[in-house]
């Protein structure tokens, strides 16, 4: 696995993956986290999810990440569309949802 450093908004991340793209939508489904629940067992009320916010710190992603193996603020960092990764990110989560259902 390689080493990642990702960075959009106010995030940044290093992440080990397989692949950039791989790395990008662990930092998306990590920052979705915060606002969605994910897994039944790791729900927090919105109240809970505001107090986490504020002690550490909200996390929020630009128009796109930024993927390089070197290291923050590489100018030659590869660009992924935050909204594109959204869509992938939510495609996997209905399919583990539909999965989860069928073994139920």
């Amino acid at each position: 696995m390689a080493k990642y450093y990702v960075q959009s908004g106010n995030v940044r991340m290093v992440v080990d993956a397989d692949e950039a793209d791989k790395a990008a939508l662990w930092v998306i489904h990590r920052t979705m986290q915060q606002v969605v629940p994910v897994y039944e067992e790791d729900e927090l009320t919105p109240q809970e999810k505001s107090e986490l916010g504020v002690l550490q710190g909200i996390m929020v992603l630009g128009n796109t990440l930024h993927i390089s193996e070197i290291g923050f603020d590489r100018p030659d960092a590869a660009q992924f569309d935050t909204f594109e990764l959204l869509v992938e990110w939510n495609q996997l989560m209905v399919a583990l949802d539909r999965l989860a259902s069928m073994l139920e």
